[in-house]
């Protein structure tokens, strides 16, 4: 294993207004660094992160190549409140991947913050990644609050820049939530067929899509014409796969950009960075099966209450909405559904160090 990881900084520089039917925008290009994480003194967080046990090394089978172009690309966010639940994803699809030395992991942090690293090297001593730390200053003036504090976090809008910050040589990527596990191989996401389109998700076409605008957007005949020509239905952002290509050729970035800065000036939704996604991209993805996204098992954003699983067969659970599987079982209050959770985490409690 390398000593030392490369870590792509983000550097934002203004190129100039854009014309759109909507307002003038300012926008950002992005240029990548690289340095060594060993050379970094400043830390940035006095948080002391939770210590895990090391997991098991997961080789790959018979049946797999070992070519770049059967790499897996996956990409995750980084954050010390949601550790925990990164270290629980990751070891649940190296587990069940067919080909887990095939992963390759993107992380995308805020900081510089050489005990992240540290602590995902000594987690999993195998495992191929990088990290990138995101600019936060990007998304800082075009954020408008929600009705969550955790969806407003400047991280949670990296999603819509990965075209920007991963390498050129990246093609395709699974962008994944830290708020899951993947009971099936990954790899058969990974090979959906995207056809002409630019992100693949399982789409939930029976969800009201009119709850996630408000009655200003409704209301305004050019605006609720966004959707025209389309068959829009709800999507969840945590669970996606993005042809980086086409997202970059098509300027993607800019379009969700476009409509965050609207939203500065006229509120049109409540939610944090999945409106703007739906805005640009629903009705018009290549749709996967449900079971690759068994989401809402957080419950609502309020008081995130117990809920079950939706019915069918399942590949992915996903935690989204305020309650988190870790944070319910340290409290001893525990959905049903966290159990299923609990097997994948690491964490080294003072109750596994007295039981060694």
């Amino acid at each position: 294993m390398a000593l030392w990881r490369t870590l792509s900084i983000p550097i934002a520089s203004p190129h100039g207004l854009i014309l759109s039917f909507l307002l003038l925008l300012h926008s950002a290009v992005t240029t990548t660094v690289a340095i060594r994480v060993r050379t970094i003194i400043h830390d940035p967080s006095p948080v002391k992160l939770p210590v895990f046990r090391e997991a098991p090394a997961f080789r790959n089978g018979d049946s797999c190549g070992s070519n770049k172009d059967d790499r897996i690309h996956i990409a995750m966010t980084l954050d010390e409140n949601y550790l925990r639940g990164t270290m629980a994803a990751v070891l649940s699809m190296l587990q069940h991947s067919t080909c887990p030395e095939n992963l390759s992991f993107h992380f995308l942090c805020a900081h510089s913050d050489v005990k992240l690293v540290s602590s995902i090297e000594s987690t999993f001593p195998y495992l191929n990644f990088k990290i990138y730390r995101f600019d936060s200053n990007r998304v800082r003036g075009k954020i408008s609050k929600s009705i969550r504090q955790a969806l407003d976090q400047p991280l949670n809008y990296a999603r819509i820049y990965l075209a920007d910050i991963l390498p050129a040589d990246v093609k395709r990527v699974l962008y994944l939530d830290s708020d899951l596990v993947v009971v099936d191989d990954i790899g058969k996401l990974w090979d959906v067929d995207m056809e002409d389109k630019v992100l693949a998700a399982p789409e939930y076409c029976h969800a009201n899509f009119t709850v996630y605008f408000n009655d200003a957007f409704w209301s305004d005949p050019v605006l609720s014409n966004t959707f025209q020509g389309r068959n829009p239905c709800y999507f969840n952002t945590g669970v996606m796969v993005v042809d980086v290509d086409k997202w970059r050729k098509g300027g993607y970035t800019k379009k969700v950009e476009q409509w965050m800065a609207f939203h500065k000036k006229k509120r049109i939704y409540h939610l944090g960075s999945l409106p703007p996604f739906l805005l640009v991209l629903a009705g018009n993805i290549k749709p996967v099966d449900h079971r690759w996204n068994q989401h809402g098992l957080g419950g609502d954003n309020f008081e995130g209450k117990c809920r079950n699983l939706h019915p069918g067969p399942i590949s992915l659970l996903h935690w989204s909405g305020k309650g988190k599987p870790w944070l319910r079982l340290d409290s001893r209050k525990p959905c049903v559904v966290d159990h299923l959770w609990a097997p994948y985490d690491l964490y080294r409690s003072s109750r596994h160090f007295l039981e060694e």
